[in-house]
Formats: structure tokens, C-alpha cells, sequence
């Protein structure tokens, strides 16, 4: 059994991680949300709900502390938030870091897949990959997602690329990202100092 914090419970991904975490494993979860009213009801033998705010730093320890793995799905200024949650990490002493940023951020995108939603075509990016040199340098057990545009396809038909490679093909399911961020929680060398896309075969 691993203990899993997911901040962003109520994003769209996140909500779909945590239903699969609950098919899937017998793992704990703390749900950390802005939001938590807007979760569906909770297992209370393996779930608790805890509002917060990913810039306020007591609350953040108090959710990071004594997790074995913290999952970040977030919107806005990812920089910032990762950046607070790295330094939450280190202060609390908890070493598993999924992080979930964009496609583009290191151009990586060819022009098979449409490059223009590289950072160099689309500035929008900058935050994202701005959260990606934050969670590099900091010396966690981190695992980087980039995600192709998803969609709610009920499919977990995804494939891999690592830093340095280009990227794969331009959608990939919810659920396929849920799928991956399950196993990077169960395994803790899987992909652990990298920066992966995930795709869904063109």
C-alpha cells in the first residue's frame, strides 16, 4: 500500500487518476483541492479530503507530510507551484515527485505533429517548462509527464518518449495519463529522473 497525495484532486485529470487509483490499487489517498466540495463522495476507509492552497506552505506540508508519492495536476502559474511544492518536499523530507506539464516545452514537437505548439511558437509554454527546470534541479526522485492534448477517449492505448526524443503524436486519453501516473507510483525507479511524453500512437 503507498500513500498518495493528490494535489489538484478536482482537475480533470486528477479526478480521473484518482478513480483509477481506487479500481486499481489499495493505496491511500489524500485529495488536496482549493475546492474539495466539489469532490464526489469519498471512501472513507482509504480518502481524505483536505482543503488548501498549494501557496500557502503550512498548508502544503501538512498535506505532503508522511506521503510516500505526491502527484501534481495543476493550471495556472506552474513555475510558482511547483517551486512551492519542491520546497514543501524537501522541508517535509518525501522524495516521489509526479508532475504533470505540457508537450512543446522543449521543442520537442515535429512538424509531423505540428511544431507550432512548441515554446518557441507559443509563449503560453513558458510556465510550464519554467515548473520543469524547478523539479530538475532538485535533486527528487521526480517523473516528468508531457501530455499531448487530452480528451476523455476510455482508451489507455499510449506510448512513451523520454527527453531528447521527439514527441510521438498530438492526443492521448485522460485515462492513459492516469494509467502511466499509476505505475510510476508503484514503482519507484520507474522513469524516476526523467521527463516523459505520452502520447497515443499515431
Amino acid at each position: 500500500m503507498t500513500k498518495v497525495v493528490i494535489i489538484g484532486a478536482t482537475g480533470s485529470v486528477g479526478r480521473v487518476a484518482r478513480q483509477l487509483f481506487l479500481e486499481k490499487t489499495n493505496d491511500e489517498l489524500t485529495l488536496f483541492s482549493r475546492r474539495p466540495e466539489r469532490l464526489k463522495p469519498i471512501d472513507p476507509t482509504r480518502e481524505v479530503s483536505v482543503s488548501g492552497d498549494v501557496m500557502k506552505a503550512g498548508e502544503l506540508d501538512k498535506a505532503i507530510s508522511g506521503q510516500d508519492v505526491v502527484f501534481a495536476s495543476l493550471t495556472g502559474n506552474l513555475g510558482k507551484m511547483a517551486k512551492a511544492i519542491v520546497e514543501s518536499m524537501q522541508r517535509v523530507g518525501v522524495k516521489r515527485l509526479i508532475f504533470i506539464t505540457s508537450m512543446g516545452i522543449y521543442n520537442e514537437i515535429p512538424a509531423s505533429v505540428g511544431s507550432s505548439g512548441n515554446l518557441r511558437s507559443n509563449p503560453v509554454l513558458q510556465t510550464y517548462r519554467d515548473a520543469a527546470d524547478v523539479i530538475e534541479a532538485s535533486g527528487l526522485d521526480y517523473t516528468i509527464v508531457r501530455p499531448g492534448w487530452f480528451d476523455s477517449s476510455n482508451d489507455t492505448d499510449y506510448e512513451i518518449t523520454v527527453k531528447g526524443e521527439p514527441f510521438g503524436g498530438h492526443d492521448v486519453s485522460r485515462k492513459s495519463i492516469a494509467d502511466l501516473v499509476l505505475r510510476l507510483a508503484s514503482d519507484p525507479n520507474l522513469y524516476v529522473r526523467e521527463s516523459v511524453g505520452i502520447n497515443r500512437p499515431e
